[in-house]
């Protein structure tokens, strides 16, 4: 029987490690041998092996500071953005040795999860899934505006760098020493991230597989508005944007300083819509940027049924995201049958089809941006029709049984050239 194993930095607390989670659970349906090792374990799953003591669960918790050591002597000054060298070994290894898998799938693993040697020491085939960018740039998660990875990084913009022979380089020196020995097939969520893979100079020759996230369409699903509303405390009669991400008012790359002059603007035109805005991922504080229309903040989410509870209260989600792969909230919000409108960047195509499950704004125009929020709520049949085909599209691309099986044909198809069947 086949048997899989999978690695993440943790299981349900971070996006990336929750579509990681979500597909485990789907193989374990589908009657695979899976089995998820983490080094930081927040949900109570007997299927999901977090760290075995004290010691080890308290190392779990350190290594991303420790991983950041370097970075924290050389480049003090850096951009406020994540980053992961991914220097300091561990024990990861005995894991291999002790479980025997068939394949290894490898999810989120930033932060120090493991060392960029120890994954090259991997005794069997892996496949890998791109939540960012990481695998193929020189530590940063998301690039920007930045090229390097094309070459091979060096006067990292992000670590405010002039040095071609800055901490850049030398991660991606590291990952073209190590990556090179890796037996490992690459999945890409989106066909953007399947594009970069393609550019890059480390990763550009490895094969890659297309699959997206998968996601629990029972839990996520349209539930009466009124209903959630009332048990969310959220007003009726109102038109309601939702807008959120994990640390959503501060993480640039999310777009909040789009969301705010889009907002401003559309609360200056439409007053009489009678729009308010919902935010999660972040609590008000005294300090609370004016949206213009009145904002109920609703903090940190981390439970399904709750964020399934917001999908539906909501009439419109807003993704002003400048770059992203595969966002689970789109996702999320697809499958609630509240449509999306985002900037046409990253993975977004691949979530939001054009006047159909949503509105795809031109990047990064706020203009279009509200334009897009007032053509979706301005029509009732319309909106109806749209959050229909939004249902539609999670069923028909996103549901856990379809994407579990395509994960299955590609384990089957490595483990066979492994045998040499």
């Amino acid at each position: 029987m086949t048997k899989i194993i999978h690695i993440s930095s943790d299981d349900i607390k971070y996006g990336a490690s929750r579509a990681g989670y979500r597909l485990h659970k789907s193989l374990l349906d589908q009657g695979i041998t899976s089995k998820m090792i983490v080094l930081k374990k927040f949900g109570d799953d007997h299927t999901v092996k977090g760290p075995p003591n004290i010691l080890s669960k308290g190392m779990g918790f350190i290594r991303p500071f420790i991983d950041e050591l370097p970075l924290n002597i050389l480049h003090r000054n850096r951009q406020n953005t994540q980053w992961s060298l991914n220097w300091f070994p561990g024990t990861v290894l005995k894991i291999f040795r002790r479980e025997k898998p068939d394949l290894v799938h490898l999810h989120w693993i930033g932060g120090g999860t493991i060392s960029i040697a120890q994954l090259a020491r991997i005794p069997c085939p892996m496949v890998w899934t791109f939540h960012d960018m990481w695998a193929f740039t020189g530590g940063c998660h998301y690039t920007g505006e930045c090229t390097g990875y094309y070459d091979k990084c060096g006067a990292c913009p992000q670590l405010k760098s002039s040095r071609s022979s800055d901490l850049s380089r030398w991660t991606w020196n590291r990952k073209e020493k190590w990556w090179r020995q890796m037996n490992v097939t690459i999945i890409t969520p989106s066909n953007w991230m399947a594009r970069c893979v393609k550019e890059s100079r480390l990763l550009h020759t490895l094969p890659i597989r297309s699959i997206p996230y998968c996601l629990d369409l029972q839990t996520y699903r349209a539930i009466e508005r009124e209903q959630a509303r009332t048990i969310l405390n959220l007003p009726r009669g109102k038109k309601l944007i939702l807008f959120g991400a994990v640390n959503a008012a501060s993480d640039t790359r999310k777009g909040f300083h789009f969301l705010q002059p889009t907002l401003q603007t559309l609360y200056r035109e439409c007053q009489d819509i009678g729009i308010e805005l919902v935010i999660f991922g972040a609590s008000e504080s005294p300090d609370s940027p004016d949206m213009g229309f009145k904002t109920h903040y609703m903090g940190t989410l981390s439970d399904d049924v709750t964020l399934a509870l917001l999908y539906s209260a909501a009439d419109v989600f807003i993704a002003p995201s400048i770059q992203d792969n595969l966002p689970n909230t789109v996702l999320e919000a697809t499958a609630c049958g509240t449509p999306s409108v985002a900037f046409n960047i990253g993975g977004m195509s691949d979530l939001i089809e054009h006047k159909i499950t949503g509105y795809l704004a031109q990047p990064f125009s706020t203009k279009d941006l509200g334009r897009g929020i007032i053509w979706i709520l301005e029509k009732e049949d319309r909106y109806q029709a749209m959050s229909r085909s939004a249902r539609g599209k999670a069923e028909r691309d996103f549901s856990p049984n379809g994407v579990a099986k395509e994960h299955i044909n590609l384990y089957n198809e490595i483990i066979h050239q492994k045998k040499g069947l």
